[in-house]
C-alpha cells in the first residue's frame, strides 16, 4: 500500500491496546460473498453508467529500474507496465485497460502502486488515478505507457488516456526538497472523488486534498493536514496525516479519512470534515489505519480498515465499520474474509463492495457485502476495539 510518506515509510510501528466504549450496536454473522478474484493488488473501484462495476489493479511492477525499495530498503523494487483496471458484469471479469505503470516489490510483486482509484462524471465519462510520482528517473523509462502520478480522463473504446493533472509535477513545483530516495518527487495519490464539474483527490503522501475542474484547470491544494503527536509516558512522538479515501457527505462537505504513519499508533485515525471554510475538523475517531470511506443514499457512512491489528502480528483481517447520522457505529464484517482491506464503494443496490487482500498479487479479491442483511441488536452499547491496520507500502479511495 503506497501510503509513501517524506521519508521512508516503515511501517515497525510503536503499537499499543486500544478499546474504547462507543455507542455501537453489535452485528450478526454475515455472508461475504466474492464478485471477483485472482486481482493483483486491486485497489479503487467504482460503479459505471452500464451497472458495471469497475476495478484498478496496481499491478506486479516489472523488470525496469530495480533498486531498493523506499519503503522496504532492504528489498528491491522494480516498475513495469503491469497494471490494469478490470470490469466486473454479469458475473464475468474482463481487463478492459492494460499497459499501466506500476511499482512492487520484487520477485514477491507485493506492495504494488500504480493504478490507484477510477470514477465516473455525472456524465458517464470515466477517470484514472494513477499513484507514485513521474520523477526524473521514471519518466526517461521506456515504459511505453502513462507517467505515474497523474489524473487521466479515460476512452474504453480506444484505451486512450488524456491526462487531466500531473499532480506529481505540480507537488515538486510548490516544494522541490520533498524527494525520495530514488529522486523522484515525493507524491502518491491515492484516490478521489468526483463532485459535479470538479475532482477532489487523497494525497497520501503529502498530507493533502487536491482539486482540479476536470478540464484540467485550477489545480489546486485544498487543505493540508498537519502532523500529529502521540503522547507516551516518555516522549512525545510526531506522525504524519496521511489522508486516504475522500467523499462528498449528504450536507456537501467534504470528509477524507485517515491512514496515518508512523509509528501508526492504534485507534488515533480520524474521519475529517472539511467546510467551505476549508478548514478540517474531527468528524468521527478512533480508528486505526482506514484506507476508504463512502456514504450511502440515507446518509449513512462507511469506514473502512486495512487491518485490525498491526500488521507485524500476522493478522490482517480487515473491518467494515457503518456510522449512521445519529453518530451510532456498527461492525459489518470484521474478518470473514475480508483483510488487507484497500478500498470500497456503494452499489447501485445499496451493497458495499470492498477491495479484499489488496497488498499482493494474484489473490485479490472484491467482496459484496449487504449492509441491510444484517440484523442490528437490541443493545445500544458495545465495545469496538480498533487495531492497527497493517499497511506496507502500497498505500499511497470515494466516494459518495
Amino acid at each position: 500500500m503506497s501510503f509513501l510518506k517524506k521519508s521512508a515509510f516503515s511501517f515497525a510501528a510503536l503499537t499499543f491496546c486500544f478499546a474504547v466504549v462507543l455507542e455501537t450496536k453489535p452485528a450478526a454473522a454475515t455472508t461475504v460473498s466474492v464478485i471477483a478474484e485472482g486481482l493483483d493488488n486491486v485497489r479503487g473501484l467504482s460503479f459505471g453508467p452500464d451497472g458495471s462495476l469497475y476495478v484498478t489493479q496496481a499491478g506486479v511492477g516489472g523488470d525496469q529500474l530495480c533498486s531498493a525499495s523506499f519503503t522496504f530498503p532492504g528489498q528491491q523494487a522494480c516498475i513495469g507496465p503491469s497494471g490494469a483496471v478490470t470490469r466486473i458484469k454479469d458475473g464475468k471479469q474482463e481487463r478492459v485497460l492494460t499497459n499501466l505503470p506500476s511499482y512492487a516489490l520484487s520477485p514477491t510483486s507485493n506492495q504494488g502502486i500504480g493504478a490507484n482509484d477510477i470514477q465516473f462524471d455525472a456524465a458517464g465519462n470515466p477517470y484514472l488515478l494513477i499513484g507514485l510520482s513521474a520523477g526524473v528517473n521514471y519518466n526517461n523509462t521506456p515504459l511505453n505507457s502513462p507517467n505515474f502520478g497523474e489524473l487521466y480522463k479515460v476512452d474504453f473504446n480506444t484505451g486512450a488516456l488524456t491526462s487531466i493533472a500531473d499532480i506529481s509535477s505540480y507537488e515538486f513545483a510548490k516544494d522541490p526538497t520533498v524527494l525520495l530516495p530514488n529522486g523522484a518527487v515525493g507524491s502518491n495519490p491515492y484516490s478521489f472523488t468526483i463532485d459535479g464539474d470538479t475532482a477532489y483527490i487523497a494525497n497520501a503522501n503529502r498530507n493533502e486534498v487536491l482539486s482540479v475542474n476536470l478540464d484540467g484547470s485550477n489545480l489546486k491544494t485544498l487543505v493540508e493536514f498537519p502532523d500529529q503527536t502521540l503522547t507516551t509516558p516518555t516522549q512525545e512522538i510526531k506522525y504524519q496525516a496521511v489522508p486516504t479515501g475522500v467523499a462528498i457527505g449528504p450536507d456537501q462537505a467534504l470528509y477524507v479519512s485517515q491512514l496515518t504513519g508512523v509509528p501508526i499508533p492504534e485507534g488515533k485515525a480520524n474521519i475529517f470534515r472539511v467546510g467551505e471554510d476549508g478548514k478540517a475538523t474531527v468528524y468521527a475517531d478512533g480508528f486505526t489505519q482506514l484506507t476508504d470511506l463512502a456514504f450511502d443514499t440515507e446518509g449513512n457512512l462507511y469506514a473502512l480498515q486495512f487491518a485490525n491489528e498491526a500488521f507485524y502480528k500476522g493478522n490482517l483481517d480487515g473491518s467494515l465499520i457503518q456510522i449512521a447520522p445519529d453518530g451510532t457505529r456498527r461492525t459489518l464484517v470484521s474478518g470473514n474474509g475480508l483483510e488487507s482491506a484497500t478500498a470500497l464503494t456503494i452499489g447501485p443496490d445499496g451493497a458495499v463492495y470492498v477491495s479484499s487482500k489488496g497488498d499482493r498479487p494474484v489473490v485479490g479479491q472484491v467482496l459484496r457485502i449487504d449492509p441491510k442483511a444484517i440484523p442490528e441488536s437490541s443493545s445500544a452499547l458495545g465495545v469496538l476495539a480498533f487495531g492497527a491496520l497493517g499497511a506496507g507500502s502500497f498505500l499511497t479511495r470515494k466516494r459518495r
